[in-house]
């Protein structure tokens, strides 16, 4: 089951040419991923960054088509892959019928001295739902 945020493409997303300027999808897809956490996972970053952190250690983006100001972004995100102390996010992003873009990206779990560190326990079976196929590491 994938998670499926709104995003309207705001002023600030956008460059000259009023189409949105790149390196703000990277922005929306943490906004995203921060949203999952949050209410898809019930576990927020401001209670997971307490006494851990959850940097991304890789990303990738395809863009399909442009999205301008004012249109307005599904974005689904699911789980291609659970590991111990990793999660492999995909997103897929729609205006209407049109795919503006696809991502993939990496976020490791680590401990406050920047190890990585298993998933909480709590936290792991929040995951499960939301993995698309059978690619589970658990």
């Amino acid at each position: 089951m994938a998670f499926t945020v709104r995003q309207k493409i705001l002023f600030k997303h956008c460059d000259p040419a009023g189409i949105v300027f790149y390196p703000r999808y990277f922005e929306i897809m943490n906004d995203c991923t921060e949203a999952f956490f949050a209410d898809a996972l019930h576990w927020p970053f401001e209670e997971l960054l307490k006494t851990a952190a959850i940097p991304t250690a890789q990303i990738s983006a395809q863009f399909q088509a442009p999205s301008h100001h004012g249109d307005h972004l599904d974005i689904a995100l699911g789980i291609a892959r659970l590991g111990r102390s990793s999660v492999d996010l995909t997103f897929h992003a729609t205006c209407g019928d049109e795919t503006r873009f696809t991502a993939q990206s990496t976020l490791v779990h680590i401990s406050q001295n920047g190890r990585s560190q298993s998933w909480p326990d709590a936290l792991r079976p929040a995951f499960v739902p939301h993995i698309i196929g059978d690619q589970n590491d658990s």
